[in-house]
């Protein structure tokens, strides 16, 4: 069942009815030995079903918390829990088997592979499904990228279509193995105006369906999407906001009065 947002925008969270389905502990990471941490993050839950929204200035950590969480950066220190299992020591199998299995990935650059088409970078990732026959894959590729309606460029090449069109892609490649938490590390900061819209859109519609959203963004109007806002400082989380009762209007406002008191 697709969520509605509510029409009023309540004060009180609402974590404790939630389900976790990730938490850092304690999370260190420094890019010299002898550095200050670059990431200094106590305890950090991600909740099944949210669309949680990293924001912070330029060098806050936000994309170090965001590809910690995710594996793809290794912490010098600490704990991530996914599923309450501790993923921290998983090896480069175990570790790749996990992405490809629960994670989905959507970045400033689409990183489409240049030679192939649009359909084919879609179906290549969902290729990697176990116990999924070929055309049960290229019919998802075929039907995400319909959704998604880039279904009319889905045989050019990525170099062929427009920015907007080209990370619509990379979405649909994201979500085709069907992930449990679907992570974004400023997924409109190259695009214009309108083709921000619509990946914004696009995001909104998973969340609606049920998707788990982690993503990190400098843009007011993209955090308004999300349903709780964690803010970064120097590595650390200083503040949350809960907008999980609010919709999209009342966040705007929400969201811009609450980075006004943090100096935005």
């Amino acid at each position: 069942t697709n969520r509605k947002e509510t029409a009023d925008c309540a004060t009180g969270g609402n974590a404790g009815m939630k389900k976790r389905i990730m938490t850092g502990n304690a999370m260190i990471k420094r890019f010299k030995e002898s550095s200050a941490p670059v990431l200094n993050v106590d305890n950090i839950h991600i909740y099944k079903g949210d669309f949680t929204i990293i924001m912070g200035a330029s060098g806050a950590g936000k994309s170090t918390l965001l590809y910690a969480l995710s594996g793809m950066q290794h912490l010098d220190e600490g704990q991530v829990l996914y599923q309450d299992v501790d993923i921290v020591g998983y090896d480069e199998k175990q570790m790749a088997q996990l992405r490809r299995d629960s994670f989905g990935f959507v970045f400033q650059q689409t990183h489409l592979v240049t030679h192939l088409t649009l359909f084919e970078n879609v179906a290549v990732a969902g290729y990697q499904k176990k116990n999924r026959s070929s055309k049960d894959t290229e019919d998802r590729a075929k039907l995400l990228l319909k959704r998604l309606h880039v279904d009319h460029v889905m045989h050019q090449l990525p170099a062929k279509v427009s920015g907007g069109e080209a990370q619509r892609a990379a979405i649909a490649r994201a979500i085709i193995n069907e992930p449990a938490l679907l992570f974004a590390d400023e997924p409109t900061g190259a695009l214009n105006r309108r083709n921000s819209d619509e990946v914004l859109s696009i995001l909104q519609q998973l969340y609606e369906a049920g998707q788990s959203i982690a993503m990190v963004t400098h843009d007011l109007r993209a955090a308004a999407y999300g349903t709780r806002i964690l803010y970064m400082e120097d590595g650390r989380i200083l503040d949350e906001l809960d907008l999980s009762a609010c919709n999209r209007k009342e966040r705007e406002a929400k969201v811009s009065e609450w980075l006004t008191l943090r100096m935005w």
